[in-house]
């Protein structure tokens, strides 16, 4: 049994790229923490941020809740968050140190969306100094030295998984799970025409082509010294 700490951007990235895995996780018994850092508070045309913000936050609630997930946040807005600036920094040393997790799943370095590449850069050097016993943040016992998967991107553009995950069997509850972000789905669906639980399935099952299962969501393991292991920690 693990603890499993996902550190992702906006409410419903979770459920896009890795919902099936954490599925998995909660069935063998690990603890699942998911960490939004950003309200999502910029993800729509007519409904305006203030009213946005705790739409948002109940959507991601009740996601959690159908799989059994921690949810917390992280305290910013979308496009307030930035790498390179210690007050982000600490505050996802602090959530590390909390959640004191056995791996930690994120955002891949190399994603579509600045805030996307935002969190990933944030979440690889606070998994670092989080195991400093002298950094001083408000939780003070320090997290240990973990490995990182990068989930995948939008549609898996320029994401080339090290690692498969067989979500065949929760292929089903994961979009349920992606569709409790009413606010996203309803709006794409009037008024971008497109059908985004339709197009995340799609690429579940692109993955599956590619590793031999039904449907699949694909990680890339961050491959740095001390980062490696001979565990497979992926269900």
């Amino acid at each position: 049994m693990y603890t499993v700490l996902v550190i992702s951007c906006h409410p419903d990235d979770v459920e896009i790229a890795c919902a099936g895995t954490l599925l998995k996780c909660r069935e063998r018994g690990d603890r699942v923490v998911v960490c939004h850092l950003c309200s999502g508070n910029l993800g729509h045309e007519i409904i305006p941020p203030e009213e946005l913000i705790p739409m948002r936050a109940a959507e991601a609630k009740r996601a959690g809740d159908m799989a059994g997930i921690e949810v917390i946040w992280g305290g910013f807005h979308d496009l307030d968050i930035y790498s390179d600036n210690k007050e982000s920094r600490d505050k996802v040393v602090d959530v590390i140190k909390r959640v004191n997790p056995d791996f930690i799943i994120t955002h891949d370095p190399d994603d579509y969306m600045p805030d996307h590449v935002a969190v990933s850069k944030l979440t690889f050097d606070a998994s670092f100094t989080a195991t400093l016993p002298n950094y001083d943040t408000p939780t003070k016992t320090p997290a240990r030295l973990v490995p990182i998967y990068y989930m995948d991107t939008l549609c898996g553009v320029n994401f080339n998984p090290t690692e498969y995950v067989d979500v065949s069997e929760h292929i089903d509850k994961k979009l349920e799970m992606l569709e409790c972000h009413e606010s996203q789905i309803v709006w794409m669906r009037d008024h971008d025409n497109i059908d985004f639980p339709d197009m995340v399935k799609t690429c579940c099952r692109y993955r599956g082509f590619q590793c031999g299962a039904d449907y699949a969501e694909g990680f890339r393991q961050c491959q740095v010294y001390l980062k490696g292991t001979t565990k497979r920690y992926l269900p």
